[in-house]
């Protein structure tokens, strides 16, 4: 495994920017009418997954660039969103289509996977039995299922109507 010096070094990043500029080059392929609507939104978010990713790594605190790879993930999953559209209203071939969307189902694969990994790190996991939990909380232990996790932010949010 090669020594990670800088953000370009990741794998998950490099995959991201360049899916990023297939996906511009498609966009630029589209009805004249979907250049500032659907084109710019795939645009958009198909740059803003490899940038939070770059963001993220500039930052000095671990539980600030775990936030930047879930706003990645939610930008790879914004992009497969635009790239639908763009495949249901018949802007690319079947295969195309195919390749891209593999290639943002790996990259958030491996997003998952840096979350976890950096979350581990951290001391806090997410689990998949629907637990909410921090390991290392200075306040001891608690943990939550997902129902009553529920429960408080809807108590809390019933306190901002």
């Amino acid at each position: 495994m090669a020594e990670v010096r800088s953000f370009r070094d990741l794998r998950v990043y490099q995959e991201l920017k360049r899916l990023h500029l297939e996906v511009h080059r498609l966009s630029l392929t589209f009805p004249k009418f979907e250049m500032y609507e659907l084109g710019s939104q795939v645009r958009r978010s198909s740059n803003s997954a490899p940038a939070l990713v770059a963001e993220g790594w500039g930052s000095r605190h671990t539980n600030v660039y775990i936030e930047a790879i879930t706003r990645a993930l939610g930008e790879v999953r914004e992009t497969q969103h635009h790239l639908d559209t763009a495949h249901d209203k018949g802007y690319m071939p079947a295969e195309q289509y195919k390749h891209l969307d593999d290639g943002y189902d790996h990259c958030g694969r491996m997003l998952e996977r840096f979350h976890q990994s950096l979350s581990e790190w951290r001391g806090s996991i997410r689990t998949p039995s629907n637990t909410v939990g921090e390991d290392q909380a200075p306040y001891g232990r608690q943990v939550l299922d997902w129902g009553s996790a529920v429960q408080i932010t809807l108590r809390v949010m019933s306190e901002f109507s």
